[in-house]
């Protein structure tokens, strides 16, 4: 399968983001907005691996957005980022009760989010639809997209799923992983954005 250009321009862009954030963190190992740029752009990149790959780099992404919340545990897109990776997790977790251990635990981060900052409307979103993610989980595992992606596949291989059902389930697979993905992707580049931001002039 092609990427498209946009999805390249993606890739490109996070990264050179995920590169500038490990790199700024050997200058200050501190900064929480870096740490959770670099877990937000690792999570990006997820989007872009095989099924292992993905979940090593989604777990890679959990690990710098939890030494974010040692350093500042109330950082509110801090901890619905750590939301989002682990909803990830959970997609690609086959096992119906593990991935339910990872939704719970991103529920408590949507939730710890949204108490650090109600009016967030992204963050309610993102705690409303969380409730409904192990039905998704359930649909996308059986209906087999999750085996196909771990098989490298992806969903254009299928046998077993045919016509108005494939594009049905691809429809959402693509709706679930794009909510996720646009979302932290928004964040990071914002985050990203603003780190690039050059210095006042002297007056």
């Amino acid at each position: 399968m092609e990427m498209q250009q946009n999805e390249f321009d993606r890739l490109l862009f996070f990264e050179h983001a995920r590169k500038t954030a490990e790199s700024s963190y050997h200058k200050n190992p501190l900064d929480t907005d870096n740490l959770t740029r670099w877990g937000g752009a690792l999570l990006e990149l997820s989007a872009f691996q095989s099924m292992e790959e993905s979940k090593k780099m989604t777990e890679d992404a959990i690990s710098k957005l939890e030494e974010a919340l040692t350093i500042d545990p109330k950082k509110h897109d801090t901890l619905w980022c750590l939301g989002n990776a682990h909803t990830s997790h959970a997609f690609v977790t086959p096992d119906r009760d593990v991935a339910k251990i990872y939704f719970d635990k991103a529920t408590l981060y949507f939730q710890l989010a949204v108490d650090e900052e109600p009016g967030n409307e992204l963050y309610l979103k993102s705690l409303e639809v969380t409730s409904k993610a192990p039905e998704l989980h359930m649909q996308i595992h059986k209906h087999g997209l999750g085996q196909q992606a771990a098989a490298g596949g992806g969903p254009s291989t299928s046998s077993n799923v045919k016509g108005p059902n494939k594009k049905k389930n691809n429809d959402l697979k693509y709706d679930i992983f794009g909510w996720v993905i646009l979302a932290v992707g928004i964040v990071a580049w914002i985050g990203f954005a603003k780190s690039q931001v050059p210095p006042p002039p002297p007056r």
